[in-house]
């Protein structure tokens, strides 16, 4: 009975196993001469609305065309171990599972071009590594999310044309060249292919960098279509890619307060970046290794500008190094690098041995040097802690101890001094160190400065002549751009070169074995650029020549104005003086009526002022001015 079961099992195993061609699709087999081939599958059956589940499993190229299917299931592929080529085209697929591509590890090429998909699961892509080719034109998309870039860094033909984006994150460009920082390579199977046409892009600054690269003539990416065409804004409606002016757009700009920064052991340091662009870029610290450095604070004043500083304290010989500061915007991206130099040392005395020679002498010293990971430059001055050196003698009594301050320039050195005559040698040494300390030099001077030199002249006051002087200046309160030069004590003088015109300069010299701090300095200027001041001066004398022209129009304007003002007003006055002068009163002068009683004399009578002024006006006077009297009752004449 367990035989026959097991008999049983095993032929429904081998049915199974057995290759066959679901109903609704053709299956062929590309043999070959030695026996091996390839088996394609295509399924294009109007009336099949599911996707075929019971594919044999040795298909390389799988077409599923013209169908009524319109949802793609988990893990329908799952038994497709050697499928390279998946078609899904023209169905009615409205929804894809996001386990739909599961175990097509070696699947090169998926296409579901013509279908209805507004959603797809770019996560599934990681169940593809080995996958180049992406079609997905003539869809519904409406975006490409952030969170699928990681998934196209290995697609060589993206083809996005045909749907309904209007915009693409800013970073996926960045995963091609020339953002990636990658060299543009001109050969042709390294090449990017997108198709990106028929969509209502919206030019902003968020496809900045796509419109970039329409109008880049040789670049890795390559267009479909170099026609590109906005929809969006209103006024780059209808304008080509390669004609796109975008506004509020820019770069991110970044500065920093200095490049090469060295600073003690131990002490504190800040670090300060600022940027600018528009929108206004976002900031972060990094070291060299690409960790992100967190004690940092960050403002933005204003738009397009944003400022950050990274504090270090207390700093150790592992603290040293490049710091970047890197800004972002949706613009493009951009960094600027500070180099960090830790300098000083620790030193220390072994304790001296007992000698059982009689009376040799001897001495025995190391000197402890940083770990030797730290960068090495010229532009780092290294403090060397004070050392003490210990001597003793074969005879029991207390150690004598000289202590000697130097300093060390350059990288540090292990040195052992050996027992015997080298002990001599040191305390000459020492004795030659502070014979240079009690002598220096003085009568420090500038000669000769011009716009962009000076020469430095001194007197050494007891110094040898091949005794060594360093000279160093910068920039008054610019300590962190020191530029030194070497020379001896006898030369008595240096000429100092590259300066800038018009500039205040610090310069000191130093001496070897000098007391720190008492090193002689002194600031001087450099001359001012001829060519800037005879400009200077020509605008003065032009400034004059106008201003003597101009003055007396403008005077003589003025009196003008004066004059035709007091004209007026004596005018109004004169006008009003005459009416006053030459204003006449009228009277009428009549006969009176005579009688027997009146008086003989009495042979005219006044009216009254109104009446006559009436009557003056109407009045008309004889030919002669004359009045002539004709009778008693005759009319009156007036005169005036």
């Amino acid at each position: 009975m367990h035989r026959l079961l097991y008999v049983h099992v095993f032929l429904c195993c081998l049915s199974m196993a057995h290759p066959f061609c679901p109903s609704q699709c053709t299956c062929v087999f590309h043999g070959r001469t030695d026996g091996t081939g390839t088996r394609s599958v295509l399924c294009n059956d109007p009336d099949m609305s599911d996707i075929p589940v019971n594919v044999p499993v040795d298909t390389v190229k799988l077409r599923i065309e013209k169908t009524a299917a319109r949802r793609i299931p988990t893990e329908a592929f799952y038994y497709l171990v050697e499928l390279r080529y998946l078609w899904i085209t023209y169905n009615s697929i409205t929804s894809v599972d996001t386990g739909s591509f599961y175990n097509l590890k070696v699947l090169h090429e998926l296409r579901l071009d013509g279908n209805m998909i507004s959603i797809f699961p770019w996560e599934s892509l990681k169940e593809m590594p080995r996958l180049r080719t992406l079609d997905l034109h003539n869809n519904r998309l409406t975006n490409v999310p952030t969170e699928a870039i990681p998934y196209l860094l290995n697609i060589t033909y993206l083809d996005l044309s045909s749907n309904k984006l209007t915009t693409l994150p800013s970073d996926l460009m960045d995963i091609w060249p020339p953002f990636n920082g990658a060299p543009i390579s001109t050969n042709a199977s390294q090449k990017i292919v997108l198709g990106l046409q028929d969509n209502p892009w919206f030019c902003d600054c968020k496809i900045s960098k796509l419109i970039e690269i329409s109008k880049m003539a040789d670049t890795t990416v390559v267009l479909m279509d170099l026609f590109l065409t906005c929809s969006g804004p209103e006024n780059l409606a209808g304008v080509l890619f390669q004609r796109a002016e975008l506004d509020n757009c820019i770069k991110p700009s970044v500065m920093t307060s200095a490049t090469k920064i060295t600073s003690p052991l131990g002490s504190n340091v800040l670090l300060r970046c600022d940027v600018t662009g528009s929108p206004t870029p976002t900031l972060y610290w990094a070291k060299s290794d690409g960790s992100l450095v967190n004690n940092t604070v960050q403002e933005s004043p204003g738009e397009g500008i944003r400022w950050s500083i990274m504090s270090l304290t207390g700093i150790l010989y592992k603290d040293a190094g490049n710091y970047s500061c890197k800004a972002k915007n949706v613009a493009g991206n951009a960094e600027a690098t500070i180099s960090l130099s830790v300098a000083g040392t620790i030193s220390t005395t072994i304790p001296p041995v007992r000698s059982s020679i009689g009376t040799a002498q001897t001495s025995q010293g190391t000197t402890f040097t940083p770990p030797t990971d730290i960068p090495n430059s010229s532009s780092i001055m290294s403090t060397v802690v004070p050392r003490t050196s210990t001597t003793l003698s074969a005879v029991p009594k207390k150690p004598k101890t000289t202590p000697s301050n130097g300093l060390q320039k350059g990288s540090f050195k292990q040195t052992k001094i050996q027992p015997g005559s080298n002990g001599r040698k040191l305390a000459a040494d020492e004795k030659s160190k502070k014979s240079y300390a009690s002598k220096s030099v003085k009568d420090l001077k500038i000669v000769e400065e011009t716009t962009d030199s000076a020469v430095l002249l001194w007197t050494a006051d007891g110094l040898p002549n091949d005794a060594p002087l360093t000279v160093v200046y910068s920039p008054y309160g610019e300590d962190d751009i020191k530029r030194t030069e070497e020379t001896n004590a006898g030369s008595g003088k240096m000429l100092l070169e590259g300066l800038s015109s018009g500039m205040r300069y610090s310069v000191c010299l130093i001496a070897k074995g000098s007391d720190a701090g008492k090193d002689p300095c002194i600031d001087f200027y450099t001359l001012e650029n001829v060519e800037d001041g005879g400009q200077n001066h020509l605008f003065i004398i032009i400034s004059g020549i106008a201003c003597a022209l101009v003055l007396p129009l403008i005077a003589l304007l003025l009196y003008k104005i004066l004059a035709l003002y007091c004209k007026g007003s004596n005018t109004a006055l004169d006008e009003e003086e005459l009416e006053k002068e030459s204003y006449v009163k009228f009277e009428t002068i009549s006969m009176k009526q005579r009688t027997l009683n009146s008086h003989p004399t009495e042979l005219w009578a006044r009216r009254p002022t109104h009446e006559s002024e009436r009557m003056l006006l109407c009045s008309r006077s004889s030919i002669d001015s004359q009045m002539t009297y004709k009778s008693d009752s005759s009319r009156s004449e007036y005169l005036c």
